[in-house]
Formats: structure tokens, C-alpha cells, sequence
């Protein structure tokens, strides 16, 4: 993959941030960790109520300052500051990164890749989880998932046409949320997409940009686009977000939503979500889901920081605490790794076999094809 460095400056300008200069020292100290986080708040609450909180425990001596950029709105800007900062020799002001453009900023031969021997609980991961990450390091893992009220719906439907069926069956009972605001509503509308390519099509959007290929969704939109008389408020109105979707279920305003297995699970240990909800893994094919990769921008001032942090992360303590605490995630060391209690409330679902979501571009452009081509009457 390949970068314009004219490109990267328009994208920049566009953003309000300059560029030009020599390498410039960091602004933060060593102990300083500058973490940029694209996801859900509970990935947010993660990070800021159980691992930097733990971390800081362990290690009092270092600072980890969070910048929080929720779904990833501002991904292109962070992708085109990364880019920038290794084409001018300057410092991104980021030292570690969780986010879906971190595969990508891998891929591109932007990230710092630490040996085995400076990450060494990395051997604890497994291989292939590894080398999907391109210089990422997996740290945690969600997949999603269909939910259903048991009460009102006795017999859920286990694969994609199953579930067209059903919703054209049921008005008004089924929802998912936009996909630019949460990657369950995303895991869907790429499902149906996929459901009209080859299997070489999909590899492609998983691996690298493709625009011939992305031409090709339009019938998958005119599926997705068909639906708005079915879904929700059947007038082509969708929830904004994840918890939007999470709200309608739990309100029993729809009975059947994809939604990330982690916050499912959350709401109904928590209990905001009545028991009478459960989830299935759809089969033929599954939603989408995996491991979140963490990347450290080879430009950052303060890499042997986050590698540090990063390794603690793939501590049996650390994954303990995504398993057994508020996110509820999937670890990405063995299971016979973690403390029994934590390890007790796993599913069994493995995270190698999960279907991967397309690249991050290709998401992006896919959740503005969706906004353009699908909601409204």
C-alpha cells in the first residue's frame, strides 16, 4: 500500500494541522504513554476504570493520557497525521493506538515491531492472530452476534436468509444501527454485502483497497435498502450507535438485533437487559469479529513506553481483567492461562476461526455508501 505525500497534506490542511520541520522531541516524558483509543465506551470504561487503573497500580511510576475518539469518527485524520509525522520525521503525538486502522497503518510499514524478546508474554498469542495484525498486537477480541427475545421468538433464525426472511416476516421487530456509529450495525450490513461477492472478493476488502470491487456492492444495498419498510419504525430510520441498538431490545421494541457479544453480555450481567434476551452465532456465513490490534507509530517519541504497556496487556492479569470485568471480551491467551473464575464465564468460541471485517478503508467507504444509498423512504 502506497501513500501520496501530496494527499496527506490536503487531508491535513483539511483538518487544521500543519505540517513541516525536523524530527521534534516529544512534549511528553518518558513515563508518559499517549494513548489514542477509537472504539465504544466500553471500551473506553475498560480503559479508563480497570487497565490504566491496574496498570498504574502495578507500575506507579508511569502516566498513560487517553484521547478518546468514539467509533472512530476521525479515522482518516489520525490515519493521514500517522502517515504525515513518517514522511516529515515528526513526532504524531501518539505513542500507542487501539483502533481498526491500525492493520492498516501496519501494512503501510507505519508501525514500530517490536521482537520477541522486547514483548515477551507476545509468545502466549497465537501465530496466526499475529500475523493477521501487521505489525498490531491482539489484545482483546469480540465477535458479533444475533440477539432475540426467547419470549417472542422461539425459534431464532440461524443464518442470513433465515434472518431476511424473518424480518420480512415480523415489520417493525428487527433494528441494527447505522455503521459508521457501531461495528455491530457494520458486521450486518457487511454480511449482506459479502453475501453477493466470491469468496475472492471478500479476501480482497479484507487485505487491501479496491474499488472495482466495492462497485459491486450495490446490489447488496438494494437488499439493505429493501428492508427499511421492514425494520424499525419502517421508514428507513436506524438506531445511531451500538447502545441505540442495545436500548431497543431492552425496551422490547424489537425482539431481534446483531449486537457485540461483550456488551450483550455486559447489559445482561449488569442487568439493564431483561434475561429473556439471548444470543446466537450465526452460521452461513457468521457475523464478523476478531481480535482489536494495538500499533505503536514507528515515528512515536516514546515506543519502548508502550511496549511496556502493550506487554502488560498480554499478562494473564491483565486479560483477566478484559474477561471477568465490565467488558467481558475474549482473551487472547489460553484460557488455561487465566484465574478459573475468569475463565469460567468464556464462551467457547475460538477468536482464530472468526470472520474478519474488511479492511478500514473499505469500512469507511462502506458506511458512507450505506448512509448514501440505504436510509430514508
Amino acid at each position: 500500500m502506497k501513500f501520496q505525500a501530496s494527499k496527506v497534506v490536503a487531508i491535513l490542511a483539511t483538518a487544521g494541522l500543519v505540517l513541516g520541520g525536523s524530527v521534534q522531541p516529544a512534549t511528553a516524558g518518558s513515563t508518559t504513554i499517549r494513548f489514542h483509543l477509537a472504539g465504544d465506551v466500553n471500551v473506553k470504561d475498560l480503559w479508563e476504570k480497570s487497565l490504566i487503573p491496574e496498570f498504574n497500580k502495578v507500575y506507579p511510576d508511569y502516566e498513560v493520557v487517553l484521547t478518546f475518539d468514539r467509533n472512530g469518527t476521525n479515522d482518516a485524520q489520525t490515519l493521514a497525521k500517522i502517515i504525515a509525522a513518517k514522511l516529515t520525521k515528526r513526532d504524531p503525538g501518539i505513542d500507542l493506538i487501539d483502533g481498526g486502522i491500525v492493520t492498516q497503518l501496519g501494512a503501510a510499514g507505519m508501525l514500530y515491531r517490536a521482537n520477541a524478546g522486547l514483548l515477551p508474554n507476545v509468545a502466549n498469542v497465537p501465530r496466526a492472530l499475529i500475523k493477521n495484525g501487521k505489525g498490531g498486537i491482539p489484545y482483546r477480541a469480540s465477535t458479533v452476534l444475533l440477539a432475540y427475545n426467547s419470549k417472542n421468538v422461539k425459534t431464532p433464525p440461524k443464518d442470513l436468509n433465515s434472518l431476511l426472511a424473518w424480518v420480512k416476516a415480523n415489520p417493525g421487530k428487527f433494528t441494527y444501527n447505522a455503521p459508521s456509529g457501531g461495528g455491530s450495525g457494520g458486521a450486518f450490513v457487511q454480511t449482506v454485502l459479502d453475501s453477493t461477492l466470491s469468496a475472492g472478493d471478500y479476501k480482497t476488502l479484507v487485505e487491501r483497497v479496491d474499488k472495482g470491487i466495492q462497485a459491486k456492492w450495490a446490489k447488496g444495498f438494494g437488499i439493505l435498502r429493501e428492508l427499511n419498510k421492514y425494520t424499525y419504525g419502517q421508514n428507513g430510520t436506524y438506531p445511531t450507535n451500538n447502545q441505540g441498538t442495545l436500548d431497543l431490545l431492552s425496551k422490547g421494541l424489537v425482539d431481534v438485533a446483531p449486537v457485540w457479544s461483550d456488551m450483550i453480555a455486559s447489559a445482561l450481567k449488569s442487568g439493564t437487559m431483561p434475561k429473556d434476551v439471548k444470543v446466537i452465532a450465526m452460521t452461513g456465513p457468521s457475523f464478523t469479529g476478531g481480535p482489536a490490534f494495538l500499533g505503536i507509530p514507528s515515528m512515536s517519541t516514546n515506543r519502548d513506553g508502550a511496549r511496556f504497556l502493550m506487554n502488560w496487556l498480554l499478562s494473564p492479569a491483565a486479560q483477566n481483567l478484559i474477561v471477568a470485568g465490565s467488558m467481558n471480551g475474549l482473551p487472547v491467551i489460553p484460557v488455561s492461562l487465566l484465574d478459573p473464575v475468569a475463565a469460567a464465564n468464556i464462551s467457547d468460541i475460538d477468536i482464530r476461526t472468526l470472520r474478519p471485517p474488511y479492511l478500514s478503508s473499505n469500512r469507511s467507504d462502506m458506511n458512507a455508501a450505506w448512509a448514501a444509498a440505504v436510509p430514508g423512504k
